[in-house]
């Protein structure tokens, strides 16, 4: 598969906040079969690059003094060509700025934000890293979700934010859910979860990690301390399952059935 290209808006990129990054590392190197690459401390902080099959595939970061309270959590971020000018968007659809854009050496200028609903999400401008370097492979992401608590803040908020163009994929009191893009051509989605969420659980971006057996991922990532949140089901695009690593983050797997019914 060709190296991915991103358009402004899109998910680009994501990281793990973690409190242990070797053990994290290590938990997901059994899982997804990742490999490391660590920066330079004094340029990078450390910040480990993970790759599948040579290819970037996500970041590990560990948590600084102040952060230690804090749950481990993936980040998502999305691309822009202009980080400056998608902070003063943010502000003005009713978000916040968390983190206001920084440069990282050689490689782009990041941002933290929080959506109209409290969604943490971050922006990326490429001056050198330009992303993820395969999707929708085993290993890989496939797809990007934000489990919203305001879902009609949120499907006002991404359009004015980022510039979404949102097709409606549901709207039932049942099933409320929007696509940035149509159909073979989306990029992420945005799901109603009000009623889904546990409470005291925020709104929140979630990963959707692609894997060749989503029992046999399950199984593996339990053995290795994960907790199963959802448990494997077989849906329209794929059999998927939700769980938290050994550390409470959060994220979900999806298998390609197309795929395996043609192996």
């Amino acid at each position: 598969m060709p190296t991915p290209h991103f358009v402004a808006g899109a998910p680009c990129w994501a990281d793990l906040m973690t409190g242990d990054v070797e053990k994290a590392k290590a938990f997901y190197a059994d899982l997804f079969g990742w490999t490391y690459e660590t920066g330079d401390q004094e340029k990078y902080g450390g910040y480990v690059t993970a790759f599948k099959d040579a290819a970037m595939v996500a970041g590990m970061m560990g948590k600084m003094e102040e952060q230690a309270s804090m749950p481990d959590v993936w980040t998502v971020y999305f691309k822009t060509d202009d980080i400056a000018a998608t902070a003063d968007a943010v502000s003005a659809a009713g978000g916040q700025v968390w983190m206001p854009p920084m440069e990282v050496p050689e490689q782009g200028h990041m941002a933290v934000f929080g959506d109209a609903g409290g969604a943490a999400f971050g922006s990326w401008q490429s001056t050198g890293h330009t992303g993820f370097g395969r999707l929708a492979e085993p290993g890989t992401p496939a797809w990007f979700e934000l489990h919203a608590r305001d879902y009609d803040a949120a499907v006002q908020f991404y359009p004015k934010a980022l510039g979404w163009d949102l097709t409606v994929m549901g709207d039932t009191p049942d099933f409320r859910y929007s696509t940035y893009g149509d159909g073979p051509e989306s990029k992420a989605g945005i799901f109603d979860a009000a009623g889904d969420l546990p409470e005291g659980l925020p709104a929140h971006w979630l990963v959707y990690w692609a894997v060749e057996n989503a029992d046999e991922a399950i199984e593996r990532a339990v053995a290795h301390g994960a907790t199963v949140l959802m448990p494997a089901a077989d849906t329209p695009f794929g059999r998927m399952a939700a769980l938290a690593d050994p550390f409470g983050a959060v994220f979900r797997i999806m298998q390609d059935l197309g795929q395996t019914a043609q192996a």
